[in-house]
């Protein structure tokens, strides 16, 4: 699609959405950005023109479906992925189901000439994601995965602090992600029993270092080399049917990314956690000119003059409060929801016929970081990451 004219006038686009009946899917991505984006009028583009998706919901659970569709107001909907590929006012397909089911039908939505966007991982190996790339690429049509975090508020206000120098010479960033999931025998589970068997897809390396990749290159530098170690903490869990099984992917990871630039980054990632941190994500930044740590939403900083100088002795209370020497950042700006605001970005890109940064490249970056990690814990050792392409 090319817009051109001068001004005001309102476009249609439809949007294939395969797979958003689940609790992200359709949180996320059809509630809080697709049917709010059309709850605004469209998503505004450089002409001021407005270009508003229609979504077609497509799944393999009719009933699903069809309760999905009723609850926001009798929304279009299938169960035939190929018959709503052949939709001419259909231009876009947008991928959420689980990962081992999403090369195939992105290749359809490819042979269907349909330019395509989806959740990360874009795929299950490396090799898998750049063919997806490739063929994407040869295709000519747009191309893009989902790297969310990047619009989180306390991420944004992180790359303000890291864009003005506030930092000076950044040395170090430390990462604590994930909460304590319950494995279903005494309090019911609030993750799907696939994200714990390695044969569906699951595991937390695969899930988390997809995002790990995206947050490092683009807030602090290029990953040169990663350390991790993983464990499958807790064996057995039960699944949606009450049912035990045995866990056969790993639960909690623990990695060290060396960056080219020199800056070192450690990132805890666990489903076997307790809380007592700001947020269920946290991640600190310490440079030559002050800290920071940003949750998903707050920012908290400190500066050179505002740093205590203790002095180790543990036979004695501290005396420094040190949480009252960091300065909360003030809300300034309005910040959308992150998933939102990627699907703006996208949908303008494809429009207007832009380049889109967040392309099925990236995708197959953030596959390869979780395939060498995964390869550095089973072989106990550092691993460089060579270029993609």
């Amino acid at each position: 699609m090319g817009i051109g004219g001068t001004g005001m006038a309102v476009h249609t686009i439809g949007i294939v959405m395969n797979g958003v009946t689940g609790r992200m899917g359709t949180n996320q991505h059809l509630e809080r950005s697709i049917l709010q984006i059309r709850k605004e009028g469209g998503v505004r583009l450089s002409n001021k023109d407005r270009l508003v998706p229609e979504p077609m919901l497509v799944g393999r659970d009719p009933k699903k479906l069809e309760a999905l569709s009723q609850r926001y107001g009798g929304l279009k909907w299938s169960t035939d992925l190929d018959a709503a590929l052949s939709d001419s006012s259909c231009e876009i397909y947008f991928d959420a189901q689980v990962t081992g089911l999403r090369p195939a039908a992105l290749r359809k939505a490819i042979a269907a000439g349909k330019s395509v966007y989806c959740e990360k991982p874009l795929a299950l190996s490396t090799a898998e994601a750049l063919a997806l790339y490739r063929e994407a690429c040869t295709a000519g049509i747009r191309h893009g995965i989902v790297q969310d975090k990047l619009w989180l508020p306390g991420l944004r206000k992180l790359k303000y602090l890291i864009d003005t120098g506030f930092f000076g010479r950044i040395l170090s960033v430390r990462g604590e992600f994930g909460y304590w999931v319950f494995d279903g025998f005494a309090q019911a589970c609030q993750r799907p029993s696939w994200n714990y068997r390695k044969e569906d897809g699951g595991g937390i390396i695969l899930d988390m270092y997809c995002h790990w990749q995206y947050v490092i290159e683009n807030l602090f530098g290029t990953i040169k080399a990663i350390s991790v170690t993983a464990a499958t903490h807790i064996p057995e869990r039960v699944d949606e049917e009450g049912k035990p099984y045995h866990c056969t992917a790993e639960d909690a990871a623990y990695g060290t990314f060396e960056l080219e630039n020199g800056v070192i980054c450690q990132f805890n990632s666990s489903w076997c956690v307790r809380v007592r941190r700001d947020d269920l994500f946290v991640i600190q930044v310490d440079g030559t000119n002050g800290s920071a740590v940003a949750g998903l939403r707050d920012c908290c900083i400190q500066s050179e003059a505002m740093t205590p100088k203790p002095v180790w002795n543990p036979d004695i209370d501290s005396g420094i409060d040190h949480y009252s020497l960091w300065a909360k950042m003030p809300a300034r700006d309005t910040f959308d929801n992150a998933f939102k605001v990627q699907w703006e970005l996208f949908l303008q890109a494809y429009a207007e016929e832009k380049p889109f940064k967040w392309d099925f490249l990236a995708g197959a970056k953030g596959v390869q970081l979780a395939e060498i990690a995964m390869e550095s814990w089973k072989t106990r050792r550092w691993l460089d990451i060579p270029p993609l392409v």
